[in-house]
């Protein structure tokens, strides 16, 4: 899954073929063979689809894919994550949902289409990645190549006389070069030296880091689990199955995989900006809870807040939603109590807690002729009442000036059909509406201590307080971790590919017909930079002042030869060797 260039492939241009292996695979990129049609027969087929699965460009449509099959997951309504919206879809649209149904498109994630390409993704990054491997620890242990014949076709060259001997000149360049982290060695009459490892080494690891990312990806999706569970101050919750208010897990998931655990939510404390342009906006949100681990863990005590979540073995705890719970105590006609200062959960509508939602009355009432009945209450709260005449809306979220409102139904709540429903929702189809005495809806607003006594001495309710509640996640994602450790991986070895530059440098040092060394250096990179011949020149700098440069026999004075003299034309006795890297106008490769 990298570039193929023309030293990747080894097709050397013609004009250097003589560099030989010096110029060949500067990198691990599987090589292309030529176009042509594969050989007649099974084998044929399966090595040149194994090719075309393993090349960069199927990977890059891959991925794509991969990309433009998770867009549907992201619009249509998946049944693992909200079955209610998928009903509710299939009802809106009768033509529309069997079609989505036979592609998938409801359960996109796990669906036939999406897998395959997941696991083709997959199966073509290790073929990608293992033979690279073997190819990098194969470069590893060898040396860098010896050099080539005529270094003065390299992108990067200089060259001097020098009147140090050369074996004096390789051990010098020898001890230079490996003090500038390069591996070299001798190679006949010149040094060879190689560096730049860690951009092969990233690219590698980006790869691996990207199996790794999938792997913790799916493992996440298989056997994640997310339930939402909503307590009013001073009641628990215990996890198992049956306490979440609503719960969706990963196809392997099984009630086994739950933690052990429970907890009681003694308050919740939230304050809010009382004024400015923020006001109203929390401040504080925070619920203190009592937990223990296990059947008889000791109990301890701590505070969830928002983005703290608590955490217990594979699980976090976090706190996601706060409302409010009207206090209430209903009597029958009798005067009998049938709900005794229950706190009742109201969903808020708002930022400012504006709630509403149902007061149910299923058991024990009986009505002003003893027969048996249900009540029914529509119930709107106000945590900061604006007063008689304001709108029903709520002034602020905080408990300034609480107000209850109800409407009054009684009946058959429905409940005792079978037919699941919502409890913060009321069944009207079996309820009649309690009258006022001008023949409308029966309804009343109360402060904390107020009782509204229904028409017909049909019983009362009063208001007896108000409980705050909050809600809780519980979420269970295993394999999170490993895909923060791949995340991290791939941005470094990314990076290492991206900035690090593998390059070769050569050191000949031999005996010129009169008598006097000619030392030549050269350069070559895995692409064209500017980098090389900077690099070669601090080199032959340094080198220089190790074996200086001869005085030139066509001189009437001493002098002394510098680099690339002979290859830049520049005349003797510049002091500055590290000018003169010769750069030709084409790279070492070709893309």
């Amino acid at each position: 899954m990298s570039k193929t260039t023309a030293s990747d492939t080894g097709q050397v241009p013609a004009e250097d073929q003589d560099l030989g292996a010096a110029g060949s695979r500067l990198s691990t990129a599987p090589q292309e063979e030529q176009p042509h049609l594969p050989a007649l027969g099974v084998v044929g087929w399966v090595r040149w689809f194994w090719r075309q699965l393993t090349s960069m460009r199927v990977a890059l449509l891959l991925l794509l894919l991969l990309s433009l099959a998770a867009i549907p997951g992201s619009v249509i309504p998946q049944t693992g994550i909200d079955a209610l919206k998928v009903a509710d879809f299939r009802q809106r649209h009768t033509t529309l949902a069997p079609i989505y149904d036979k592609l998938g498109l409801f359960h996109v994630y796990s669906s036939v289409w999406f897998s395959a390409i997941y696991i083709l993704l997959f199966v073509s990054l290790i073929g990608c990645i293992v033979p690279r491997t073997w190819q990098f620890v194969g470069q590893l242990r060898g040396r860098p190549p010896a050099a080539p014949r005529r270094l003065t076709r390299l992108p990067a060259y200089t060259t001097w006389r020098s009147e140090a001997d050369p074996e004096q000149v390789r051990e010098a360049a020898l001890a230079l070069l490996k003090k500038r982290r390069f591996r070299a060695h001798v190679a006949g009459d010149a040094v060879a030296a190689e560096k730049g490892y860690l951009r092969e080494a990233g690219n590698l690891v980006f790869h691996i880091a990207l199996i790794v990312m999938l792997v913790a990806f799916a493992w996440g999706q298989l056997y994640k689990s997310e339930g939402n569970k909503l307590i009013v101050q001073g009641g628990g919750f215990s996890n198992t199955l049956t306490q979440y208010d609503d719960f969706k897990s990963g196809n392997l998931f099984s009630q086994d995989d739950l933690d052990p655990f429970s907890f009681r939510l003694n308050k919740f404390t939230g304050t809010y900006e009382l004024t400015g342009p923020n006001r109203g906006t929390p401040r504080t949100y925070e619920a203190d809870v009592t937990y223990s681990v296990g059947a008889y863990g000791k109990e301890q005590r701590t505070t969830i807040k928002v983005n703290e979540p608590l955490e217990i073995g594979d699980s976090k705890v976090y706190l996601v939603s706060h409302g409010y719970a009207p206090v209430i105590t209903v009597r029958d006609a009798r005067g009998k109590i049938v709900m005794n200062k229950e706190a009742v959960p109201l969903l808020p509508l708002d930022g400012n807690v504006t709630s509403s939602g149902a007061i149910k009355v299923m058991d024990g009432y009986r009505n002003a002729k003893g027969e048996k009945e249900q009540l029914g209450f529509q119930a709107f709260f106000l945590p900061t009442y604006g007063g008689k005449g304001s709108t029903m809306l709520s002034a602020f979220p905080a408990l300034l000036n609480p107000m209850l409102a109800l409407n009054a139904y009684h009946g058959d709540l429905g409940v005792d059909s079978g037919v699941p429903q919502s409890v913060y929702q009321l069944n009207k189809k079996k309820l009649t509406e309690f009258k006022d005495s001008k023949g409308e809806l029966f309804k009343q607003q109360l402060k904390i201590g107020e009782t509204m006594t229904l028409p017909g001495g049909a019983g009362s309710v009063t208001f007896e307080g108000v409980k705050e509640w909050a809600g809780f996640q519980v979420t269970r994602q295993p394999g999170s971790g490993w895909a923060l450790v791949g995340a991290v991986a791939a941005i470094l070895g990314l990076a290492a590919s991206l900035f690090i530059q593998r390059r070769r440098v050569w050191v000949r040092a031999v005996t010129g017909d009169d008598g006097v060394t000619v030392v030549e250096m050269a350069g070559l990179g895995r692409s064209e930079s500017a980098k090389v011949p900077e690099e070669l020149g601090d080199l032959a700098a340094l080198l220089y002042d190790r074996a200086p440069g001869a005085p030139d026999a066509g001189d009437d004075g001493p002098g002394a030869d510098t680099p690339d003299a002979a290859a830049s034309g520049d005349a003797p006795g510049d002091d500055d060797p590290s000018s003169r890297a010769s750069v030709p106008a084409e790279g070492a490769e070709q893309k």
